[in-house]
């Protein structure tokens, strides 16, 4: 089943339930220690690595929308991205994803960028990345190469996603 094939789900739906399956992969992730968080260190393993990286998440806050030299880093790893078929989306709230891959005891500063990558030994398996992988070449097809997603925020209340998308994300909640 795609996004496309629920007939009732909406845009917003869409959005919303891709936005739950990303916050379900980067935990999964991060779990499995398969992030890398930062501009400069998520360059570096596309450069050194490029085959271990699996998916891509560029943040952007409203502050640092005119700081030109992460434009010109988001530019280059879009374009990354692109070259070898890795699929990237982008996220508006920075500090949620930063509270998602980030441990209790440390601050983030740098957020804009994070990479999930394979483990050394092997391939991990994952259906909310593989929803993840399937969002974003439907929406290559509609010509959005670079989709937004609305991670769901801390309030579990909020989070719930409506039947529709609860039913494509494969969420059960009682």
């Amino acid at each position: 089943m795609t996004f496309e094939e629920v007939p009732i789900q909406k845009p917003t739906e869409r959005a919303q339930c891709a936005g739950k399956a990303l916050e379900e992969v980067l935990e999964t992730a991060k779990d499995n220690e398969s992030l890398t968080v930062g501009v400069y260190e998520s360059a570096k393993v596309m450069n050194l690595d490029p085959d271990s990286v699996s998916f891509c998440v560029l943040a952007m806050d409203e502050q640092f929308q005119c700081d030109i030299a992460l434009q010109i880093h988001f530019t280059l790893i879009q374009s990354f991205c692109f070259d070898n078929d890795i699929s990237i989306v982008r996220v508006s709230d920075m500090q949620r994803l930063a509270d998602i891959v980030g441990d209790k005891a440390e601050e983030l500063e740098d957020a804009h960028c994070v990479l999930i990558t394979n483990p050394s030994e092997g391939s991990w398996e994952d259906p909310a990345l593989e929803k993840l992988h399937l969002f974003c070449e439907e929406s290559r097809r509609l010509n959005d190469w670079l989709p937004e997603i609305s991670l769901p925020s801390a309030d579990p209340v909020r989070a719930r996603c409506s039947d529709a998308a609860r039913l494509l994300c494969g969420i059960v909640i009682l």
